[in-house]
């Protein structure tokens, strides 16, 4: 059987095709997520709101302070606290099969939880998903190279079978195969733009389908508390990144997804992130913040 011959320019295409997917699989490095649950009424929670102020600061971080209400009968009821709050830790005790919930307890990318206030244990726990992050996009990235290999022996076999059709001499030549890779994490590319008027979020497509949620966090980057009664009694403390009401705005099915929301009203606000979450409160597949410090006025 003569083999058929393929145009040098569709074998080209599809070279050039092969690598164009390889590099868009390889996105770049993401902020990792860390939420500090938190309250006013709770004495061992102040060094934990201190780590998580320096954690604001730093590049590669989203760093979120989220007030809980369920230690309001302690004596002073948290000012910053919201239902909303309380409940989203409660789902992430469930789906971590926890028994129950605490403070100051902080949770890194939806994945590893530790008790806030250890500052040692919160840093090895942001860089071991750092390193798992890494080691997924440099499976990725092999993938990439391996499928690069494919196409340019693909290249070089279809130009020999053509030569070989040209003299009637059988192909005997193997496709080279690439041999299967485990799933691996994908990095969702996320960007947020205001306008007066509106919020945008951009999500970016990756390989495989996809079942995410789409949070929004309004963010109040610093609030001063003077705590008059209870268990921090005579203490003034600073509240860094603070959330009040985080809503599921979306969900991400892998394909490219653009919102579009109006300007919501409500608590003043200097800053904004949005993470795009599996199930809801399983690992955090992408994330981005803006903030606009000239905006916000401490009430």
């Amino acid at each position: 059987m003569v083999p058929v011959m393929r145009s040098p320019r569709r074998i080209v295409a599809f070279a050039f095709a092969v690598l164009l997917c390889a590099g868009a699989a390889q996105a770049g490095p993401r902020p990792i997520v860390v939420e500090l649950y938190t309250s006013q009424g709770c004495s061992s929670c102040p060094p934990a709101d201190v780590l998580l102020g320096r954690l604001a600061q730093r590049p590669g971080v989203i760093a979120i302070s989220l007030p809980i209400t369920y230690w309001d009968m302690l004596g002073w009821k948290d000012t910053l606290a919201s239902e909303a709050n309380t409940r989203r830790q409660k789902a992430y005790a469930a789906a971590m099969g926890h028994g129950g919930v605490y403070t100051p307890q902080i949770i890194v990318d939806g994945v590893i939880d530790v008790v806030g206030s250890r500052a040692g244990a919160v840093e090895a726990a942001i860089a071991d998903r750092r390193a798992e992050l890494a080691a997924a996009q440099a499976m990725v990235l092999a993938r990439g190279n391996a499928v690069r290999a494919q196409a340019a022996a693909r290249v070089e076999i279809d130009a020999a079978r053509a030569a070989d059709a040209a003299r009637a001499v059988p192909a005997a030549m193997p496709m080279p195969v690439v041999p299967p890779m485990p799933p691996v994490e994908p990095v969702v590319p996320v960007s947020l733009r205001e306008t007066p008027q509106d919020m945008h979020i951009d999500i970016g497509a990756v390989p495989g389908p996809q079942n995410a949620t789409v949070w929004m966090f309004q963010l109040r980057s610093a609030v001063s508390v003077a705590i008059p009664s209870g268990e921090n009694a005579g203490r003034t403390i600073t509240y860094r990144n603070v959330a009040s009401d985080p809503r599921a705005v979306g969900v991400y099915r892998g394909k490219a997804l653009s919102l579009t929301l109006p300007k919501a009203g409500g608590v003043p606000h200097d800053g904004v992130a949005v993470i795009v979450q599996q199930g809801g409160y399983g690992h955090v597949l992408g994330a981005a913040m803006i903030s606009r410090p000239d905006y916000y006025a401490e009430q």
